[in-house]
């Protein structure tokens, strides 16, 4: 059955109550009858509160499964992660360019600013990262998107080279060049799947392992999450 017209179907089985108070209110009207306008309210009311507490709880799981919420993984995890980490739900979309054969990552980078030191790290959230099949076996799905977790990795690192080589310790300095390494991360995210087509064109997707792979390694110093910072008078 298609899916718009069960939708519909459910709303009208919903609503029906408040329907039903609705015909009474009018057919009531003429003999100034208030009792059924009196439970009109009352139902309309109970009626949109839980409609409102239930489009929150799906919205709600739809960003982050707590249903079956696995917590946030770093870096050093990367070899481990499998589509089986993948938990996240999806309600709304279908398909992507046409294909119900998809995936997507949400990955982050965080950063915690001390006295005399910096932590950026780079995450990979399970629980709002969604498969179509989480025991799918297309190892090319896996390995473009375990690549956005690598590129979130890059940036993380592109960041505390920059904080390193900032010749004194400035709060506000750090926070601009954290912001603009990911806005610059997010960027790369975005040309990185459209260049690949979400891991189709297979000459660009190893175009892009080769570079985010080289630039780790060149990056491997600050592989570490915190970075002093010692302030040069």
């Amino acid at each position: 059955m298609n899916e718009n017209l069960v939708a519909t179907l459910i709303l009208l089985l919903y609503f029906s109550p408040l329907v039903y108070q609705l015909v009474l209110v009018l057919k009531e009207r003429k003999r100034g009858n208030i009792i059924p306008f009196k439970r009109l309210v009352k139902t309309a009311k109970y009626t949109f509160l839980f409609l409102f507490i239930l489009i929150a709880f799906f919205a709600t799981i739809n960003h982050t499964n707590y249903l079956d919420y696995e917590k946030p993984m770093t870096y050093d995890k990367y070899e481990e992660i499998t589509f089986e980490n993948f938990r996240g739900l999806e309600f709304f979309r279908k398909s992507l360019y046409g294909n119900k054969h998809f995936a997507y990552v949400v990955t982050t980078i965080e950063s915690n600013i001390e006295d005399d030191s910096v932590e950026v790290k780079s995450f990979f959230h399970p629980s709002q990262s969604y498969v179509y099949n989480n025991k799918t076996n297309s190892l090319e799905l896996l390995q473009h998107e375990k690549y956005h977790i690598k590129i979130t990795e890059l940036f993380a690192r592109k960041a505390k080279q920059k904080v390193a080589q900032l010749n004194h310790f400035d709060k506000d300095k750090i926070s601009e060049v954290i912001r603009a390494t990911k806005e610059e991360e997010r960027a790369f995210q975005r040309e990185y799947d459209y260049n690949t087509f979400h891991s189709y064109v297979l000459s660009e997707q190893k175009r892009y392992e080769r570079q985010v792979d080289s630039l780790l390694t060149l990056l491997s110093e600050y592989k570490n999450p915190k970075i002093k910072i010692n302030d040069q008078v």
